[in-house]
Order: C-alpha cells, then structure tokens, then sequence
C-alpha cells in the first residue's frame, strides 16, 4: 500500500520500510498495477462537500463546468486493489 500511495516512488518505500538495498524496494515497485478499475470516484459541486472530500484523503484529478455548474472529480485507490496476485 505504501507503494501505491507513494506512486511507486522507491525513495519512499526505502525509508519507510527501511530499507538498505534499492532493490528490495524495487519489487514492492513491480507488484503494483495501476489500473483505471482500482480507483473509487466521486464528484463535488459545493464547497463543503470540496473539503470534506480533502479531509477524508480524496485526491482531485479533473474539473469540468456542466450548464453553469462547476464540478470537481476526486480519486481514491480501492484498498489494497492494485498489487498483482
């Protein structure tokens, strides 16, 4: 999850699992498949509903303007959804 949360960023898999070697960070890297299907999606048209988004660890990821109406997109992974069996 660490990796999946990080980007795949294996600097911060190293020193959050601590690691001494790149490549025993580089296979938490590999399991990872990031798909379209391993997000939970939901939209925001107010400003309470922006920051209680924000606050619950939604991460914004496209905006559009239907009918005069300004909508906000928000991502989340599925929990634990995206490493390979």
């Amino acid at each position: 999850m660490i990796a999946y949360k990080s980007n795949g960023n294996p600097l911060v898999i190293m020193r959050v699992l601590r690691h001494k070697s790149f490549r025993s960070s580089l296979r938490y890297i590999h399991m990872i498949a990031f798909k379209d299907e391993d997000f939970e999606v939901t939209s925001a048209s107010t400003q309470q509903e922006i920051l209680a988004l924000g606050q619950a660890g939604w991460q914004k990821y496209d905006e559009a303007l239907f009918n005069g109406l300004h909508m906000h997109f928000y991502q989340k992974p599925k929990r634990f959804g995206g490493v390979k069996n």
